[in-house]
């Protein structure tokens, strides 16, 4: 059987764009294809929500890859392993509350997870900034600004695309790129203790793994913060090469965004 190269453009074309036709007008945004980011796309995609996650690099996973050090194995605690398990990472006990996976294997299996769940990923694609309305005096992000990460990188001066989306969650980790650049061009305030960013400060395990799940919130109308960034957003701690705040954090916004999209 022969094979045409135009055949196969055209097919790389029409389904690629098919997929971004269908993100025109999404239910949740994710920035940021982290441990958190993959873990709210795969639930909220499960629950039926149009969901797209948009990531700059090529590769997902955020950090977990790496393990801690290069030395990829990952350690999660006990109340968070069921995110590994639930679709289907090999999980290890360690010491009791101390549970270890192969970073590989649990980054693959939660990117992989969140797609055969529904969830359009679009990597190489970045997030440059939010889109913004007001009504009776209340801002609100109604959606992003996206440019080809290749772009970006080479500093050409080439104009974005914007897509709606009724929600976005800022997963994009220590840096809270976008929430940056909404406070930075914006005359906002936050829902923080300061109405900015308080910054993240250094390394407290204990601490960060129980405050990543406590501030991943709603911090500006339509706009959520999980995972690390929900740390560098409301001052706390960072923790390093142990996962479960992640996905945990990841499983708290998608639970608080279902609630909210169903009303």
């Amino acid at each position: 059987m022969s094979l045409d190269e135009r055949i196969i453009t055209q097919a790389i074309l029409e389904e690629y764009f098919e997929k971004f036709k269908s993100s025109l007008d999404l239910d949740v945004a994710i920035i940021g294809g982290g441990p958190s980011g993959l873990t709210a796309a795969r639930l909220l995609a499960a629950d039926g929500f149009n969901v797209a996650l948009f990531e700059r690099k090529l590769s997902l996973g955020g950090g977990m890859w790496g393990g801690g050090m290069t030395w990829n194995i990952i350690v999660v605690q006990e109340e968070s392993v069921h995110l590994l398990t639930d679709v289907g990472v090999p999980v290890k006990r360690y010491k009791d509350n101390y549970f270890t996976a192969d970073a590989v294997a649990a980054t693959t299996t939660l990117a992989s997870a969140a797609c055969l769940a529904g969830a359009k990923v679009f990597n190489c694609m970045s997030v440059e900034d939010v889109v913004l309305r007001e009504e009776d005096g209340i801002k609100r992000v109604t959606g992003i600004v996206i440019n080809s990460s290749p772009v970006e990188m080479a500093g050409l001066h080439v104009d974005p695309v914007v897509l709606a989306s009724k929600y976005l969650i800022e997963a994009t980790g220590h840096a809270v790129e976008v929430l940056h650049t909404l406070v930075r061009k914006n005359d906002v305030r936050l829902n923080t203790p300061s109405g900015g960013i308080e910054g993240e400060q250094s390394m407290w395990a204990e601490v960060a793994e129980t405050n990543t799940v406590k501030n991943t919130q709603e911090i500006f109308p339509g706009l959520y913060v999980a995972g690390m960034a929900a740390n560098a957003s409301y001052g706390s701690y960072r923790m390093g090469p142990i996962f479960g705040g992640m996905l945990l954090s990841g499983e708290k916004v998608a639970a608080d965004i279902a609630a909210k999209l169903r009303g």
